[in-house]
């Protein structure tokens, strides 16, 4: 077989960008290291699309959760991944869990059946000098194509330790207690919403950091070292009581409208995204368990009611600068014949892998094919997570994300917020519909009423 494009990377994500490529009936060469006598640290098997941590999908209702949306976004788009999920479910409520050798197996042998598709076991140490290529290699990239991968892109632009502060919905926040300000009142005066504390809120928010459980650096994470820029927020704390309040919590030059005067520390979010709808917890990258977080920064007066986009984390990871080096369609600016796909991308999560997959094929199919794919409109739950990776994200302050609600396009109109995500999947639906050229169904009476 001569094959038409080359993908590297048998996880979620390259997976589903053979399939899609497969069936639009171009040849596909699929590398998969696995099987060739190595093996990454986090994977037990040779298997396609093995899945190295949870055996969950996350939610899967459609009408309420971004992540249920992209579910349903995939399968109405042919996703091999999700049919495969679907087939080898296991009970888990209203989530989708599967069985995860079932699954493994079932990717597997569908891509080895198909007369489209080459699977050849074999390390790749470098980017193709030419020819159509989708780099799908995940998180745990093998050192040398890393090194080729950082070579093309710029060292600046590829991160092996991924430092994760968490991301707060920017309406759960009490702007009654916040407020906008830049330290010394530099800039527009709205580049950073500050959270002040009290020296009494201060010291049982540091304690908090200290006595808080905190999860352990898995075997192949525990000889990285942290760089100075990502310490954890509770590794300062260890440092000294006053250790934050000479790094990410410095008051200094930030006046509290409600006093006139200094707070004893504060917290600062940063502004995450284009459309302004979600904030980043300045310096606030963390081992501390997801629970413990939750339930500590709700402490933080101004975010006592917070609902996070993402909690933070801190582990080895390879992902590229995606909204600095990708166009719409995933092809590196600097190389156009090399798209990138899945978690390298900045994307989190197995669906979103998987997702930004079967995009790459599409685009790549539609481009080797002589035809034009547009993006997916921004309103789809597909849409607005290849909006924030090429380009709705602040490059400076890239990191990776699950799909989001806080990802797409506010809705317009006041909802109540009971209904608000509903909404989203309404538009989301009527938008997926336009872009396949199908007909959107109309609207139920009380769906009618939900968004007037």
């Amino acid at each position: 077989m001569t094959q038409q494009i080359h993908i590297i990377g048998g996880g979620l994500a390259g997976s589903e960008a053979a399939w899609q490529l497969a069936e639009a009936g171009v040849k596909v060469r699929l590398s998969e290291m696995r099987g060739s006598g190595e093996m990454t640290p986090a994977h037990q098997t040779d298997g396609l699309a093995e899945l190295v941590c949870s055996n969950s999908f996350r939610s899967d209702d459609a009408e309420h959760n971004a992540v249920g949306l992209l579910h349903a976004e995939m399968r109405a788009l042919g996703s091999l991944i999700m049919a495969s999920a679907d087939l080898h479910k296991v009970p888990a409520g209203s989530a989708l869990a599967v069985d995860r050798d079932g699954f493994s197996e079932g990717v597997t042998a569908r891509l080895a059946a198909h007369p489209n598709i080459e699977i050849v076991r074999e390390r790749i140490d470098a980017l193709p000098a030419s020819g159509p290529t989708i780099v799908a290699t995940g998180p745990l990239t093998a050192m040398g194509l890393a090194e080729s991968i950082g070579a093309a892109t710029g060292a600046d632009a590829l991160a092996f330790f991924d430092a994760i502060a968490p991301i707060v919905h920017r309406d759960s926040i009490d702007m009654e207690v916040a407020w906008f300000a830049s330290r010394w009142d530099k800039g527009d005066g709205k580049d950073y919403i500050n959270c002040p504390m009290t020296k009494e809120q201060y010291l049982a928010f540091h304690q908090g950091l200290l006595d808080g459980e905190k999860t352990e650096f898995r075997e192949w994470e525990k000889d990285t070292p942290y760089f100075e820029g990502c310490i954890p927020i509770e590794v300062m704390a260890e440092r000294g009581v006053d250790t934050l309040r000479y790094g990410p919590m410095k008051p200094v030059g930030l006046d509290d409208p409600r006093t006139g005067r200094w707070p004893y520390a504060v917290v600062q979010l940063r502004q995450d995204n284009a459309l302004g709808t979600l904030w980043n917890m300045v310096g606030f990258q963390t081992k501390l368990k997801y629970a413990e977080q939750v339930r500590l920064f709700r402490t933080i007066p101004g975010l006592e009611k917070a609902e996070f986009a993402r909690l933070g984390g801190l582990h080895r990871n390879t992902f590229i600068n995606s909204p600095q080096l990708l166009d719409r369609t995933l092809r590196l600016r600097k190389a156009p014949h090399i798209r990138f796909a899945g978690q390298i991308t900045g994307c989190e999560g197995y669906v979103e892998s998987a997702s930004i997959g079967l995009l790459a094929g599409r685009f790549a199919a539609a481009e080797l094919l002589g035809t034009e794919l547009v993006p997916p409109p921004p309103e789809t739950a597909l849409g607005a997570l290849l909006g924030h990776i090429t380009g709705g994200a602040e490059a400076e302050s890239y990191q990776p994300m699950n799909v989001n609600f806080g990802l797409f396009p506010p809705v317009e109109g006041k909802a109540k917020k009971a209904n608000r995500k509903r909404l989203y999947t309404l538009r989301a639906e009527a938008a997926l519909n336009q872009w396949l050229g199908r007909e959107a169904p109309a609207p139920a009476e009380e769906e009618k009423e939900d968004a007037a």
